[in-house]
This record gives C-alpha cells, sequence and structure tokens, in this order.
C-alpha cells in the first residue's frame, strides 16, 4: 500500500508540474483582481501536463476552474469565518480567496494570487439574485476537504500510457461516467454542484413541451468542464487585457509594436517576413 501510494504522489505531481511562463500575459492581473465579485468564476489556462491532456480532450485553452468567495472581512458570518480560517493560513483578512479542486490536494481553500503568473479570465453569473449567489459559495465552503476523483486520475494515467500496450477496449471509457458521457475533472463539476443548488442554470438541456413550451434539465455536474462557463450564455465574460481599450481610442494605433519585422509562430518561436513568405508560396 505504501509503495501504491508513492507511485501514487508521484504520478500526480509529474502531471500538475508547473513550467514558468514563456513571455508576458496577455492581460492586467491587477485590474482584474480588483474588480472581482463574491461568485465569479476564474478559468485558468494552466501549462502542467495534465493541462495539456485537459486541452486535448476538451479542445479549449481553459483547463481549470475556481470559484472567487471574496476575503474573510468579506463575510459577516463569523462561523464561516472561522470555517475558512481553518483550512488557509492567511495573515492578512483581506486576502482574495478562491476554492477549487486539485488533484493532489482535492477541494482547497486558495488565494487567487496563486494564479497570478497564469492567463485567466472571470465568468459572471448573469442575474443572480445576491441570497442565491451566498448560497452558492456556502455549498462550496461546505465541500472544502472532498477528495479528488480517482477514477478521473486512473483515466489521465492511462491517456498518458502508449496505446500499443494498452486493450484498445480501454480508449472507449475514457473520461466517461457509467453511462457513457463524457466526465471532466473535479474542479468543474464541484462549481457545477454549487449552482445547481440553486437551479442556476450553465448548459442546460432544453426539451420542447406542449404545454410550457418547453422544459429545463440540469446536466449531470461531472459532464462539466472549464469552458463550459466560457460557452454558457448564462454567464458574462469578463477581460481586462494589458493595454486599457478604455483609453481614448484609437488605443491599438499607440501600442508598442516592434519595428523588427519578426513574426511570432507561437511555441516561443519567431520569424523574419522573409521566411513567411516562403512558406506561403
Amino acid at each position: 500500500m505504501f509503495f501504491y501510494r508513492a507511485i501514487r504522489n508521484k504520478f500526480t505531481q509529474w502531471l500538475i508540474h508547473e513550467p514558468p511562463p514563456i513571455g508576458v500575459l496577455p492581460y492586467d492581473f491587477s485590474r482584474l483582481k480588483y474588480e472581482l465579485r463574491p461568485g465569479d468564476v476564474i478559468i485558468i489556462e494552466g501549462r502542467s501536463r495534465v493541462s495539456t491532456i485537459i486541452r486535448t480532450i476538451t479542445q479549449s485553452p481553459w483547463t481549470h476552474a475556481a470559484l472567487y468567495i471574496g476575503r474573510l472581512i468579506d463575510f459577516e458570518d463569523e462561523e464561516l469565518q472561522n470555517t475558512l480560517k481553518q483550512h488557509i493560513n492567511v495573515t492578512k483578512d483581506n486576502t482574495r480567496l478562491i476554492i477549487e479542486g486539485m488533484m493532489d490536494q482535492g477541494n482547497v481553500l486558495s488565494p487567487l494570487s496563486l494564479y497570478r503568473h497564469h492567463h485567466i479570465r472571470i465568468c459572471r453569473p448573469i442575474g443572480i439574485t445576491p441570497s442565491d449567489m451566498n448560497l452558492v459559495i456556502k455549498y462550496a465552503i461546505k465541500a472544502i476537504g472532498q477528495p479528488y476523483s480517482m477514477r478521473h486520475l486512473l483515466d489521465l494515467t492511462r491517456f498518458v500510457l502508449p496505446w500499443s500496450i494498452l486493450p484498445r477496449r480501454w480508449g472507449s471509457s475514457l473520461f466517461r461516467t457509467s453511462t457513457g458521457e463524457p466526465e471532466s475533472g473535479i474542479c468543474s463539476s464541484l462549481i457545477a454542484e454549487a449552482f445547481a443548488s440553486v437551479q442556476f442554470p450553465i448548459l442546460p438541456f432544453i426539451k420542447s413541451d406542449p404545454e410550457e413550451g418547453f422544459e429545463v434539465f440540469q446536466r449531470n455536474p461531472h459532464l462539466y468542464a472549464p469552458k463550459d462557463f466560457d460557452y454558457s450564455p448564462y454567464f458574462e465574460i469578463i477581460k481586462y487585457p494589458l493595454f486599457n481599450p478604455d483609453e481614448p481610442l484609437p488605443y491599438y494605433r499607440r501600442l508598442p509594436w516592434t519595428k523588427s519585422g519578426m513574426i511570432h509562430q507561437d511555441h516561443g518561436v519567431f520569424s523574419g517576413p522573409e521566411e513567411t513568405d516562403k512558406k506561403h508560396r
């Protein structure tokens, strides 16, 4: 059992290891953090191996999701304050906090600053009442400490192993529930469950109904991926680009565009205009 745990922990750490960022991030973290509201969903573009797998599966750059719950000083309920203090060691009561599902820790309370060097985006639930928003946050707080889905970890293991040594039938059940539907990680399912607790929609199934016109069904929370909060018409997408578009127009004319003529080809590769022309001939 000890040997199994050691191997599992090594593999988990290998999957979640985050290399340092390359270049300058395309958004303004300082502006974003001051505009966050409790209940906003943060979607994150990860750089780890598991992020690469999730990106491949979901065909989206957004590989992780977290729920912003505010600061300790924002909570008037002393019981909730004390519960949060048990799960995180912060020296300041104005530290901005998120709840997230982590592969190596389960559902945890983390400082927002943990993702200061990641590309992140705000997804804000449209029209939700303050009372329901409080219930969503309380639901997520009660889930702190729950473990990560080991089924999902096993699927990730099978995904990275060479297919030549695995039975072909294994591929058909990867990242799927017992019903055969796709399954996502716990980071998204926790948030989906919290919003479902107050019947707030994310991407519900809508069926025509002869009497009501249509009928709305909640989707299984395990079917959600981080990208679904981006796609959902019930969440407002809020971006804070590195260059503030609210400045006097045309702001893009004043950007510090390079005079070298070099073109970025992704993956840290630059090329000159001559090389680019050759490729398109």
